[in-house]
C-alpha cells in the first residue's frame, strides 16, 4: 500500500496531465503535411514529390506507436531522440526541397520552436547541428541543383504562416499547461512536506532526540546492527512506588508519573543523555551514543545529571505535598561505566534501539542497593570523575555474573560546590588516604578522631622520609 506521503511526480505525470510532446510532434507532421501538399498543388513543389506528404504523414504515427514502450520506461531520452531525429529528417527535406527559401524557413521554425520549448537552449543547439547533418545527408542523396528563389505561391505561404501561427498557439498552450501542472505540484509537495514534519516531530516523541537526529541526517541508517561501545549507563526508580500506586487514583498516579518523567527527561536532554526507556518507575539512560564527548566527560555528564534530579526531586517532593501526596517520595539511582552493545535490536518491522549487558545488569543492580536519595556508582564510573565529583567509599558488594566483589561509591556533590564549608574532606597519594566526613562523626567520637589525625601528623613529620 502506498504511502500516504508518496508523491508521484514522474515525466509521465507531466505528460499524461497535459498534451504529451509525442503528440506535439505528431501535430508538427500534419502541419508539415499540409503545407508540403499545399506546395505541391501550388506548384511551388514538383509532383514527383507527392511521396513526401505521404511519409510526413505517416512517419511519426509509426515512430510513435514503435517506439510507445521506450516512451513508457524512458520518456526523456525517447523523446530527445525522436526529436533529434526529426531535425535530422528536417534538414534531409531542406536537402529534398533544394533549399526553397519559403519551405525550409518553415522546417526550420517548426523544428527550432519545438526543441527549444521542450529542450531549452541546449536541445535547439543539438537540433541545429542534426538539421545541419541532415541537410548534407540530403545533398548526398538528392544531389543539390540551382537554388530557386522564386517566391512561394500566395496559397503555400498562407498555409505555411497559418500552421506556423496554429503551431506556435499549441505550443504556447502546452507550455501554459507544463508551467500550470509543475506549479499544482509545487503546491502539493509543499503541503506534503508540512503534513511530513508535523508527522516526523509526532513520531520524535518515541525516540531519543539523538537517535531521531542520526536518522534524518542519514547518519544512522535503520536496519538491525549492534556494536560495543564504552558507555555508561544510568539506572532510577521511585522507592517505595508500588506502596504509594495502591493509595493513589490512577489518574493521580498518571499525573505524579507524567510530571515526574517530564523533569527527568528535561534533565536528561540538558546534559546530552540519550533516553532508553521507561519502565514503570525505572528510568534508563546512558551516555556516549549515538554522540560521545570523551568518556570521562560522558561519565561527569551523566553523574552531574544525577545530582541535578535529585535537587529537582526536593522542589517536586514540595509541589506534591501542596496537592495531597503526603509520603515522601525518594528516587535512589545507580551509575557504572563499561563495554555495552548498544544498536537496533528486534526485528525488521519492529526494532528497539537499546542496549544490553553485564555493565547494564551493574548500573541497575547499583540502583536496587542504593538508599532513598542516594546515587551510587561503580569503580569504573569514580576513576573518572573523582577530580571533579566529590564521593564516598561505600565498600563492595557481591554482584550476580560478576566473579569478584565490586567497589561502590556514593556521589556527594560537585567539589566546586563544597565551597569553604564543605563536610568532607579527602585526600589520597601512595602510602596516604583520608576521607572525612564530619557530619558524620558523633561527638563522642570526635575526641578519638582528633587524636588519631594528631597522632598521624606527628608520626610523619617526625619520620625522615627520603
Amino acid at each position: 500500500m502506498p504511502s500516504k506521503f508518496a508523491l508521484d511526480i514522474t515525466p509521465e505525470t507531466l505528460i499524461n496531465k497535459d498534451l504529451s510532446p509525442s503528440y506535439i510532434r505528431i501535430f508538427a507532421y500534419l502541419l508539415v503535411t499540409l503545407t508540403l501538399v499545399t506546395a505541391i498543388l501550388a506548384n511551388d513543389l514538383t509532383k514527383q514529390l507527392w511521396w513526401a506528404p505521404v511519409v510526413s504523414f505517416v512517419y511519426p504515427w509509426l515512430s510513435h506507436f514503435t517506439t510507445s514502450g521506450w516512451q513508457r520506461t524512458q520518456p526523456a531520452r525517447a523523446n530527445a531522440s525522436l526529436i533529434m531525429l526529426d531535425a535530422a529528417i528536417a534538414g534531409g527535406g531542406i536537402a529534398l526541397f533544394q533549399f526553397d527559401p519559403a519551405l525550409s524557413l518553415f522546417l526550420f521554425f517548426i523544428v527550432s520552436a519545438g526543441t527549444i520549448t521542450i529542450g531549452g537552449v541546449f536541445g535547439w543547439i543539438m537540433s541545429g547541428l542534426a538539421i545541419l547533418l541532415g541537410a548534407i545527408i540530403g545533398i548526398a542523396l538528392f544531389k543539390l541543383n540551382e537554388f530557386s528563389l522564386q517566391p512561394p505561391n500566395v496559397a503555400t505561404l498562407t498555409v505555411g504562416l497559418l500552421s506556423l501561427t496554429v503551431y506556435a498557439t499549441a505550443l504556447g498552450y502546452f507550455s501554459f499547461k507544463q508551467a500550470r501542472t509543475l506549479i499544482s505540484i509545487q503546491d502539493e509537495l509543499k503541503r506534503r512536506q508540512k503534513e511530513s514534519a508535523n508527522l516526523s516531530r509526532k513520531l520524535s516523541k518515541y525516540l531519543p532526540p539523538q537517535v531521531w537526529g542520526s536518522i534524518f541526517s542519514g547518519q544512522t541508517d535503520v536496519k538491525l546492527e549492534t556494536q560495543r561501545k564504552k558507555l555508561t549507563v544510568f539506572f532510577s526508580d521511585i522507592k517505595g512506588f508500588a506502596e504509594i500506586s495502591e493509595e493513589l487514583q490512577p489518574e493521580a498516579l498518571t499525573d505524579l508519573l507524567n510530571s515526574y518523567f517530564t523533569e527527568m527527561s528535561r534533565i536528561a536532554l540538558k546534559y546530552g543523555g540519550t533516553i532508553d526507556k521507561f519502565v514503570g518507575d525505572a528510568i534508563l539512560i546512558f551516555f556516549g551514543d549515538p554522540t560521545s564527548r570523551g568518556q570521562k566527560q560522558d561519565a561527569i555528564a551523566c553523574v552531574s545529571m544525577a545530582l541535578e534530579m535529585r535537587k529537582k526531586m526536593k522542589l517536586l517532593r514540595q509541589q506534591w505535598r501542596k496537592e495531597g501526596i503526603s509520603k515522601p517520595l525518594q528516587v535512589r539511582m545507580g551509575i557504572n561505566t563499561g563495554y555495552c552493545t548498544v544498536g537496533n535490536f528486534g526485528a525488521e518491522t519492529r526494532m528497539d534501539y537499546t542496549i544490553i549487558g553485564r555493565e547494564v545488569n551493574l548500573a541497575s543492580r547499583l540502583e536496587s542497593v542504593a538508599q532513598p536519595g542516594e546515587i551510587l556508582i561503580a569503580e569504573s564510573t569514580y576513576n573518572l570523575v573523582r577530580d571533579v565529583i566529590m564521593c564516598r567509599d561505600r565498600g563492595q558488594i557481591n554482584v550476580k555474573g560478576f566473579s569478584k566483589t565490586v567497589a561502590i561509591y556514593e556521589i556527594v556533590d560537585h567539589r566546586k560546590e563544597l565551597g569553604a564549608t564543605q563536610s568532607f574532606l579527602e585526600c589520597e597519594k601512595d602510602g596516604f588516604t583520608l576521607f572525612v566526613d564530619i557530619d558524620k562523626i558523633r561527638n563522642y567520637d570526635k575526641d578519638t578522631v582528633v587524636e588519631a589525625l594528631e597522632e598521624a601528623a606527628k608520626r610523619i613529620r617526625d619520620k625522615l622520609i627520603v
